[in-house]
């Protein structure tokens, strides 16, 4: 490229650089669409509901962002202490903190792992599993699902 032709394009964009640099300024001074949360497990702002019919009474979880029917949900699941979560599979990945207890979480072909309080775990889309809330304090898993919420009941593992 000639010198001539550098120089013009150079020009061109230190033309452009102001409205580029603005770009991230106009949408950052955007209003938002959504309010910020930051909301704790045992807020009386939460809104407890029933799990799924074939996991026991004593389940129940609170919506905290979102709606379970769409994309993007995030929930609290609250078993008591000493609880078996039964066999299921999600159609959906899941991204997890323990908030409370300690969770035995086995997934299908993998060793069973312990998720204790403030611990990060991932669960694949589809793949089965079960869990238990060990006896001590009441296991709070807050959950991120990608796509809607819901959970297959399987029979139990052979």
């Amino acid at each position: 490229m000639s010198n001539h032709k550098m120089s013009g394009y150079l020009i061109k964009s230190l033309a452009l650089l102001p409205a580029l640099l603005a770009a991230p300024l106009a949408l950052a001074a955007a209003p938002a669409q959504e309010k910020a949360l930051v909301i704790s497990a045992d807020s009386d702002q939460l809104e407890w509901g029933p799990c799924p019919e074939f996991i026991p009474a004593g389940c129940e979880i609170a919506v905290l962002h979102g709606n379970p029917a769409d994309k993007n949900a995030d929930i609290f699941f609250k078993v008591p202490a000493d609880f078996k979560i039964p066999y299921h599979w999600h159609n959906s990945q899941e991204r997890m903190v323990l908030v409370s207890g300690e969770l035995e979480v086995t997934y299908d072909g993998q060793p069973t792992a312990v998720i204790k309080a403030g611990e990060y775990a991932y669960g694949p889309a589809k793949l089965p599993h079960d869990a238990y809330c060990r006896k001590g304090d009441p296991c709070i898993l807050f959950i991120g699902f990608v796509l809607p919420v819901d959970a297959m009941p399987l029979e139990a593992k052979r």
